[in-house]
């Protein structure tokens, strides 16, 4: 069985997320709180928890060239239903807080059984300022991991074309 690079995979389930995000943003019972204000309409407007701005390949190619992808995994705490971690945040200010000014959401996703998953693009001098919104606003509610991230679909498909040839 082949093994395709993590990108690869990540586009494949790309739609697959999107769709169980249209579900769970439909219940209430799984109502995540006020994700950051979504951009003019892209994708569905049901889902609260992916912005339209949110394809890592429509956004990969914007902002600044100096600017690094980081994608944070916002592990939820599962020792605590979803409303003591939403108070847990409206305490902490984390919807005020995060990002920070100067910071663009690239993609949020919701990962069952995970918690969330934050792809921003993050101006160098930006970057302390993401870490003290995490560790002000999102410490208590979710665990959290930080991972540089880069867009690897424009060589995925340069190389495919070039294999196809």
């Amino acid at each position: 069985m082949p093994t395709y690079p993590a990108a690869v995979r990540r586009a494949a389930a790309a739609p697959l997320l999107a769709a169980a995000g249209l579900a769970l943003a439909a219940s209430p019972a799984f109502a995540q709180g006020s994700p950051p204000a979504p951009a003019p309409a892209r994708a569905p407007q049901a889902v609260p928890l992916v912005p339209p701005s949110a394809s890592p390949a429509a956004g990969a190619a914007s902002g600044p060239q100096n600017a690094i992808l980081l994608t944070i995994f916002l592990r939820h705490d599962q020792s605590k239903p979803l409303p003591e971690i939403n108070a847990q945040l409206d305490r902490s200010g984390f919807h005020e807080r995060f990002p920070p000014p100067g910071v663009e959401v690239v993609s949020w996703y919701v990962m069952m059984g995970i918690g969330q998953v934050v792809t921003l693009r993050v101006p160098p001098d930006k970057l302390r300022e993401v870490n003290l919104a995490v560790e002000n606003g999102a410490w208590g509610a979710f665990r959290t991991e930080f991972y540089p991230t880069y867009d690897y679909r424009p060589v995925w498909e340069q190389q495919r074309a070039q294999r196809r040839r």
